[in-house]
C-alpha cells in the first residue's frame, strides 16, 4: 500500500511541476529597455516598446560628460561601497555618505547607474561621467531591470513624440555639451515623418531653437487615410512631396487634397490668388501650409465626392483611429466601361435579335393580311349596298309602270 502511495505522490508531484513549466513557457518574455538622452538629462525605461516611466537625471561634466553609446547592465549591487576615483585607498561603505546612494548598476568599467546624496544635483551637469537618480527612482529601476537589460545612451536636442492624446509634440534642449548645431530645416526634418511639419511655422522653430528651453510644444493630430478601403500615401507632383497625413488641429480637419485626388484620378486645381479649390464635383476654400495643401475635411463631399470622417481602426481602442472615406454617388461621374462579352453571348445577343426581326416581320404579315381582309370586307359590303339600291330602283320603277297601265 505504501509501495502505491508513493507512486501516486510521485505521478502527482511530476504532474504540478509539468504544469508549472507549461505555465512558465506560456509566460510571454518582457522586452525590457533604457533610453538616456545627455542632452535632455532624462531616463526613459521601456517594456516591450511601451513607455513606463521617465526620471530625471545628473550627468557627466562637460569635461568629464557621460558616453553615449549601447551599452547593458553588467552588474547589480545593493548598498555599494564608494571607491575615490583619484584616490582609490579611501573609500565610504554603504550609508548617508554614500555618493552612490543604496543602489548601484554597473554598464562599463566604472561607469554606471546609481542613487546619490546630493538630490540638488538632479538636473544638472554634475558627475564625473556617472548616472545619477534621485534614490526613490534608482530603487523602483533596480526592481524592473536585470542584468543584461540593454541600456541606449544618446545626444539629441531635438525630440519628437506621439503623446498619450495622440498629439505631436516637440522639444528642443540646450546644447550642454557644445555637440550638436541645429536649425530650421534640421527640426523640419524631424517633423516631417509624422506628418505635421507643415503646421508649424519656420518663424516658429526659429524661436523655439533660440529658447531651447525644453518645455514641449504641441502641434497637431496626425492620423492615415483611406480611401474606398484604400491607404492613401505620400505623393510627388510638379517635382513636390505632398504628405498624406490628415492633421486634426484647434478642432479643425486637415485633409490633403494633392495625393486623394490623385488616387481618385480627379483632376484638381489649385487657385493661390483666391486660395480655393476646384474639381469637375465643385469648388472649396484651399489651405496653404509650406508648399502642403489642405482642405477642409467637411468639404470632401464638394471638392472630391468622397464622404466619410475619422473612425476607429478595430474594435479594440488602442488600435487608434484612421480617417475613412467612400465615393459618393454623382452623375458626374463617367460611368464604367462594360465589360467584354463572350462569343456566346454576341451569338445569344445576334439570335435575339433574329427572332425580334421574325416577330417584326410576322407583325408586318399579319398586318397586310389583316388589310387586305378590311378592303375586302369593305368591298363586299359596297357590293351588297349597291345591290340593294339597285333592286330598290328596280321595284320603284316597276310599281310607277303598273300605275300608269291601270
Amino acid at each position: 500500500m505504501k509501495f502505491f502511495e508513493k507512486v501516486a505522490a510521485g505521478v502527482l508531484s511530476f504532474t504540478v511541476m509539468l504544469g508549472a513549466a507549461n505555465t512558465e513557457a506560456a509566460t510571454p518574455k518582457v522586452e525590457k529597455r533604457v533610453a538616456i538622452n545627455s542632452a535632455s538629462r532624462l531616463m526613459t525605461y521601456y517594456e516591450n516598446n511601451k513607455k513606463i516611466a521617465v526620471y530625471p537625471l545628473g550627468l557627466g561634466k562637460t569635461y568629464t560628460p557621460t558616453p553615449v553609446g549601447y551599452f547593458k547592465i553588467l552588474e547589480k549591487v545593493i548598498n555599494p561601497t564608494w571607491i575615490d576615483p583619484s584616490d582609490p585607498e579611501y573609500e565610504v561603505p554603504s550609508g548617508p555618505g554614500n555618493p552612490l546612494g543604496y543602489r548601484w548598476m554597473q554598464i562599463r568599467g566604472n561607469y554606471g547607474i546609481h542613487g546619490t546624496n546630493r538630490p540638488e544635483s538632479i538636473g544638472g551637469y554634475v558627475s564625473n561621467g556617472c548616472i545619477r537618480m534621485l534614490e526613490k527612482d534608482v530603487e523602483e529601476l533596480y526592481k524592473m531591470v536585470d542584468v543584461g537589460t540593454p541600456v541606449d545612451i544618446t545626444y539629441n536636442r531635438v525630440v519628437v513624440e506621439k503623446v498619450e492624446d495622440g498629439n505631436v509634440a516637440y522639444w528642443i534642449y540646450p546644447d550642454g555639451y557644445g555637440w550638436q548645431n541645429i536649425d530650421v530645416d534640421y527640426v523640419n526634418r524631424w517633423l516631417e515623418p509624422y506628418g505635421v511639419a507643415p503646421f508649424e511655422s519656420d518663424s516658429s522653430i526659429e524661436e523655439k531653437i533660440q529658447t531651447s528651453d525644453g518645455q514641449p510644444t504641441y502641434i497637431g493630430k496626425p492620423y492615415n487615410i483611406e480611401v474606398n478601403g484604400r491607404r492613401i500615401d505620400a505623393v510627388k507632383a510638379n517635382g513636390k512631396d505632398f504628405f498624406a497625413k490628415a492633421v486634426v488641429r484647434d478642432d479643425i480637419n486637415y485633409l490633403p487634397v494633392v495625393p486623394i485626388a490623385m488616387a481618385l484620378r480627379t483632376k484638381l486645381e489649385w487657385r493661390e490668388g483666391e486660395a480655393t479649390l476646384k474639381t469637375k464635383y465643385g469648388t472649396v476654400t484651399g489651405i496653404l501650409k509650406k508648399n502642403q495643401i489642405y482642405c477642409n475635411a467637411d468639404d470632401a463631399i464638394i471638392l472630391l465626392n468622397i464622404d466619410g470622417g475619422l473612425q476607429n481602426v478595430s474594435d479594440k481602442p488602442e488600435d487608434g483611429k484612421i480617417f475613412k472615406f467612400y465615393t459618393a454617388n454623382n452623375p458626374l461621374d463617367k460611368p464604367a466601361k462594360p465589360e467584354k462579352k463572350s462569343k456566346t453571348k454576341k451569338a445569344d445577343k445576334n439570335k435575339t435579335a433574329e427572332i425580334k426581326a421574325d416577330d417584326k416581320k410576322s407583325d408586318e404579315i399579319k398586318s397586310d393580311k389583316k388589310a387586305k381582309k378590311d378592303k375586302k370586307s369593305k368591298k363586299d359590303k359596297k357590293s351588297k349596298d349597291k345591290k340593294v339600291k339597285d333592286k330598290k330602283t328596280k321595284d320603284t320603277k316597276s310599281k310607277d309602270k303598273k300605275s300608269d297601265e291601270k
